[in-house]
C-alpha cells in the first residue's frame, strides 16, 4: 500500500472496517488515512460520536485544521462565538487559531469523517487513549501537539447545549 517515500500511489480501497480504532468515552476514533500515507499533507478519521455527547472541551489549534463531513446524524459545534448545527452531506471548517468544540446535537448516533491538514495530529487520538484519564498525561499529550484545552468549559457546555460527556 506504501511506496518508498510511504505515500499511496495506486488506486487504494478503504472499506469501513479498515484502520485501528479506540473509544475515548462518546467520541469515537477509526483511522482511516495516515499522514505517512499522504507525504503529511492531511489524514483522515471516522469519529462515531455518542447521542448528546461532547467530543472534546473547548480547544485551540496551533498547528492543523479539521474539516468535518457528516455522514449520520447532527454535528453541533461551537466555532468562536458561532453555534452550526449540521446535517447529513454538509462540511464543517474549523481552522486553527479558533477556539471550538464540537458535539452530537441529537438523539442518534452522528458519524463524520474528519479531515486534519496537516497530519500528523490524527496520532493525538492514539496516544489520548492511552492517558486513561490522568489528567498530567493529558496535558503533556496536549502540549506535544501544541494543542490548548479548557476544561474549565465542559461544565458549561453540556448545560447549555444538553449534552453529556462521557468518561474514557
Amino acid at each position: 500500500m506504501n511506496t518508498p517515500d510511504n505515500t499511496l500511489d495506486q488506486p487504494t480501497i478503504i472499506t469501513s472496517d479498515d484502520g485501528d480504532a479506540v473509544d475515548l468515552g462518546g467520541l469515537g476514533v477509526h483511522w482511516k488515512i495516515s499522514g505517512g500515507d499522504t507525504g503529511e499533507r492531511f489524514a483522515v478519521v471516522h469519529h462515531p460520536i455518542a447521542p448528546r455527547s461532547l467530543a472534546a472541551p473547548l480547544h485551540y489549534h496551533h498547528n492543523e485544521d479539521e474539516y468535518s463531513f457528516v455522514l449520520e446524524g447532527t454535528l453541533g459545534a461551537l466555532l468562536g462565538d458561532e453555534v452550526v448545527e449540521a446535517g447529513p452531506g454538509t462540511w464543517v471548517f474549523k481552522p486553527r487559531h479558533q477556539w471550538h468544540t464540537f458535539w452530537n446535537a441529537g438523539d442518534t448516533p452522528c458519524h463524520i469523517i474528519e479531515v486534519i491538514s496537516p497530519a500528523g495530529f490524527e496520532t493525538f487520538f492514539r496516544e489520548m487513549g492511552e492517558t486513561r484519564g490522568d489528567m498530567e498525561r493529558i496535558a503533556q499529550v496536549c502540549a506535544k501537539y501544541e494543542l490548548e484545552m479548557d476544561f474549565e468549559s465542559v461544565p458549561g457546555l453540556c448545560e447549555r447545549f444538553g449534552l453529556t460527556l462521557p468518561q474514557m
